[in-house]
């Protein structure tokens, strides 16, 4: 429970970033390649960190073990991909629509801060707080969600 919740959270936060770096200003918009570039991101972000997972816990001597071992750590990652695909869907029914890609852009980043809002209240009432408590941990956590598209409109 708890690595699809940290998954989770993490996944929402990349394809949130992601979509943020990817709105190209004056270049034509192109969202099934921003999709795809989400989900390559996502599965090798996914990868990476099952691996240094494996590589940090693994112990010497474990023999052929080590191969299944590794192989449930890279898929113990799969919420991390999983949290992208409500950004791939939207840039998707984007590319379909025709919609303006800065309206895609926030409806994406505000998309996911509800994402983050829900995993963390979620999470919170998963391990025991109230709620109340967990709605300002789920606060705390769409603040992050908040934060890249403030990012995104100061950069940009």
């Amino acid at each position: 429970m708890r690595s699809w919740l940290a998954g989770g959270v993490y996944g929402t936060v990349l394809a949130s970033a992601l979509l943020a770096a990817l709105q190209s200003e004056g270049e034509r918009f192109t969202p099934y390649y921003d999709a795809a570039w989400v989900m390559v991101t996502a599965g090798t972000a996914a990868l990476a960190h099952g691996y240094a997972h494996h590589m940090a816990t693994h112990r010497p001597g474990s023999g052929s073990h080590r191969w299944r071992q590794l192989g449930w750590a890279l898929a113990d990652e799969w919420p991390v991909v999983i949290a992208c695909w409500p950004t791939v869907a939207l840039l998707v029914l984007a590319g379909i629509m025709g919609w303006p890609e800065k309206s895609v852009t926030y409806a994406g980043l505000t998309l996911n801060a509800a994402l983050l809002f829900g995993w963390g209240t979620f999470a919170a009432l998963r391990s025991g707080y109230r709620r109340r408590s967990a709605v300002l941990i789920g606060l705390a956590d769409a603040a992050i969600g908040l934060l890249i598209a403030a990012a995104n409109a100061v950069i940009k």
